[in-house]
């Protein structure tokens, strides 16, 4: 009964183009993922830096790896390779602390 009340009225068809529309907006929201993705590096796979790259880096000193305090920046285009690419059975130091 509530319908033909709405449709008496003229409401009806707005009320359906709307949740039409609001249905379409999610079902597009949803399928897009909100513009980010997640991609799976292999660890055979060195990969380059992009632009605006800063992180903590691990520096040799004095034989030993040693994570910075501050972020660094890293400069565009640098590779960056996973640890099978290098033969090195050195500890990571964080911060004194034995990792």
């Amino acid at each position: 009964m509530h319908y033909l009340r709405e449709l008496k009225q003229g409401r009806l068809p707005l009320m359906l183009i709307w949740i039409v529309t609001a249905f379409v907006v999610l079902v597009l929201g949803l399928m897009s993922g909100c513009g980010s993705r997640t991609v799976f590096i292999p660890e055979d796979s060195p990969i380059r830096m992009g632009p605006n790259v800063q992180a903590r880096v691990y520096t040799l000193q004095q034989g030993q790896w040693i994570l910075s305090n501050n972020h660094v920046k890293i400069p565009e285009g640098w590779y960056c390779v996973p640890p099978s690419f290098v033969s090195d059975n050195r500890e990571l130091i964080n911060e004194g602390k034995t990792k």
